[in-house]
């Protein structure tokens, strides 16, 4: 009866979603596995079992979908099946969609490894179901407050989830007070990783830490140098903890014209992506695979062959225009963004999009957390805000004394930009804005100009 239970959930996981594609043009990849489990309550755990060598989560406020990304693909360089849960889907029903749909229609799963990526405040309905051999914490940072909380309370969250998960070995980024405490306090093996040279600029590091605050004592750490956010070579004066010396880093880092080089482990590597945190992003998908003693012979090029956007970091040519479009969630997110864009010297226009909708998150106090006043070096000819809270960003651009415009229709901005700007445009999202703005660049490379703008006075 369990197995035909079982059977019974992953066909009418594999209907629905096949509905949803015909009738939607969506994925969907998280309510069939509201209705699989339903049908089928310990679904997870029995698909779960079925994975035959090893299954790994990636938590973390910043890089965990890249991340995954790249461990899933370096897999697969291997010639290895692996499962991969779709962009966004971290949540509980879309890691039972993930399982459901790859299985077979006599409920069975033929897979070598399983990459999930998990929502943080999801964690603790997941992991004591999933039961993860290994477990990736990239880094926290305070996200979408009004759902989260401070940042306290995720980290409870997460510490409780690995109580439910015994067996799990950490990778954690030691860089991270944050994250290594955590990790190292849980009494479970850890595997540290961290970058030993400082290669991020003052405009990548807005001066809100989440804590600078010694786990073991409460004293207050000193800092050799920060990376970002609370990020950094550290140390307790008081009671002598310290950042460890990671078991993996990255060496001899330094920016070239098409990305970042870097070397790992005497492999030298080269990023395509602008940003310096997707180094971090390599160094913790290979810390991990070393972990879990994956074969690493394909990872560089499966790595620089790696297609980084996962929608929120694209190039699009609209008009014999560059328009680049980026994801921005958070504080320190928005900053490095912000340095990215003072790294082209070339004048540009800057459209900024913030909503409010339920996966961004009501609370868009962050924005005063983020040092704009950068943005006046950035060569930047014009400025747009868009969205449902385009008042509000206004607002926190005008306490910095930059100058913009208020625009409802994005899509007609962009395209007037695009034929009368400087033909450099950089279109920065939050959540809900990224897949129609990919949707709406997509439908506008090769099309005819709109025309107009529908503007507002500030």
């Amino acid at each position: 009866m369990l197995g035909l239970r079982r059977r019974v959930a992953i066909l009418c996981a594999k209907c629905i979603s096949m509905a949803i594609r015909k009738l939607t043009n969506r994925k969907g990849s998280v309510f069939p596995g509201y209705v699989a489990q339903l049908i089928d309550p310990e679904i997870l755990p029995e698909l779960a079992g079925m994975v035959r060598e090893k299954i790994i989560v990636a938590m973390g406020t910043n890089g965990k979908t890249t991340t995954n990304s790249m461990i899933c693909h370096a897999l697969r360089a291997e010639g290895k099946k692996v499962l991969i849960n779709r962009t966004g889907a971290n949540m509980l029903n879309g890691v039972i969609s993930a399982f459901a749909l790859a299985a077979d229609g006599k409920g069975k799963l033929d897979i070598d490894y399983a990459c999930m990526e998990v929502d943080e405040f999801a964690s603790l309905k997941i992991l004591p179901k999933l039961k993860p051999d290994f477990v990736l914490l990239t880094n926290l940072f305070r996200d979408q407050i009004d759902r989260y909380g401070e940042i306290d309370i995720v980290r409870e969250r997460i510490q409780e989830a690995l109580a439910e998960a015994p067996g799990a070995t950490l990778v954690s980024n030691c860089d991270d007070v944050l994250s290594f405490a955590l990790a190292s306090g849980s009494g479970r093996p850890v595997v540290s990783y961290g970058i030993n040279q400082q290669m991020f600029d003052a405009v990548s590091s807005p001066q809100v830490r989440e804590s600078i605050f010694c786990p073991s004592c409460g004293g207050k750490l000193e800092y050799d140098f920060f990376h970002y956010g609370q990020l950094g070579i550290y140390h307790c004066p008081c009671c002598g903890w310290e950042r460890p010396h990671p078991d993996y880093t990255a060496e001899h880092i330094s920016l070239q014209e098409s990305g970042y080089s870097f070397a790992l482990e005497g492999m030298q590597m080269q990023s395509q992506a602008k940003g310096p945190y997707n180094v971090y992003n390599t160094l913790s998908a290979y810390a991990a695979l070393k972990a879990m003693g994956a074969p690493t012979g394909r990872f560089k090029e499966a790595v620089e062959s790696l297609n980084y956007g996962n929608y929120r970091e694209e190039t699009f040519a609209v008009r014999n225009a560059k328009v680049c479009l980026h994801l921005a969630k958070n504080p320190v997110g928005f900053q490095q963004k912000i340095s990215m864009i003072l790294k082209d010297e070339s004048p540009k226009d800057l459209i900024v999009q913030i909503n409010d909708a339920a996966q961004d998150g009501k609370d868009i106090s962050w924005l005063w957390d983020v040092d704009f006043q950068y943005l006046k070096e950035a060569h930047a000819q014009t400025i747009a805000v868009a969205g449902s809270r385009r008042l509000d960003m206004a607002l926190r651009l005008k306490y910095d004394d930059i100058p913009c415009r208020l625009v409802r229709d994005m899509g007609a901005c962009v395209d007037k930009l695009a034929q009368n700007g400087t033909g450099n445009i950089y279109l920065i999202v939050n959540y809900s804005g990224l897949r129609s703005a990919n949707r709406m660049l997509h439908k506008m490379q090769g099309l005819a100009p709109k025309g107009g703008g529908n503007e507002e006075r500030p």
